[in-house]
């Protein structure tokens, strides 16, 4: 008898290891912390949860290049650039080379969040600049998607010379919409970044 109700324990859990797997496998998101894989799992027990994802981690069905961060075998770099630290969004060089305001960079994912670090994984650089939170957090010029949040190219300019103190160079302002930087500024409460913002733009 005992060893029958444990069969049934040891089917029960094995079961729930494979309906645990199949929702990761199955999320659009590449990259999930534990806080995500409670709500995705239904799963409130933290310990029990961690236990069955570092048991897909040995089996290589799942990875886990930090701790509290686990991906799929082949992950969004952007989604991880996002949850190393949070809160923090992609901005700087990063969105500037995609926006094509400047033309030279390295392949390093630059966020901003609220410390500066630079953390690399799997041979990917993800780079982290300071700006106070109480700066950002509004929202104003960052779109978020899925487990993405990511500057528009105005932001970005204007995180840009608020970090250097208007000591930077762009190769190329066309991309960019004054109107909407104009709009953005505020949100930074610097009178400095206004000064250098209208003169790197002529405004």
């Amino acid at each position: 008898m005992y060893f029958c109700k444990l069969k049934i324990q040891i089917i029960r859990i094995m079961s729930s290891q494979n309906n645990v797997l199949k929702l990761i496998l199955e999320s659009e998101r590449t990259v999930f912390q534990i806080q995500s894989m409670v709500l995705l799992t239904g799963i409130s027990d933290g310990v029990r949860l961690t236990k069955m994802l570092n048991y897909y981690v040995k089996k290589g069905e799942i990875l886990n290049p930090r701790r509290g961060i686990y991906t799929k075998r082949i992950f969004n770099a952007e989604e991880l650039a996002c949850s190393i630290f949070h809160p923090s969004y992609l901005s700087l060089e990063y969105v500037l080379k995609q926006a094509g305001v400047i033309f030279q960079y390295d392949s390093a994912l630059t966020s901003v969040s609220y410390l500066s670090r630079t953390v690399e994984i799997s041979g990917q650089v993800y780079s982290y600049r300071q700006i106070k939170p109480e700066l950002w957090l509004g929202g104003e010029g960052i779109v978020q998607k899925d487990n993405v949040c990511i500057a528009s190219a105005e932001r970005a300019f204007l995180d840009m010379v608020y970090l250097s103190a208007g000591n930077c160079y762009f190769d190329n302002l066309r991309p960019l919409d004054k109107k909407i930087i104009k709009a953005l500024i505020p949100s930074y409460r610097s009178k400095s970044l206004e000064q250098h913002t209208k003169g790197i733009l002529n405004i």
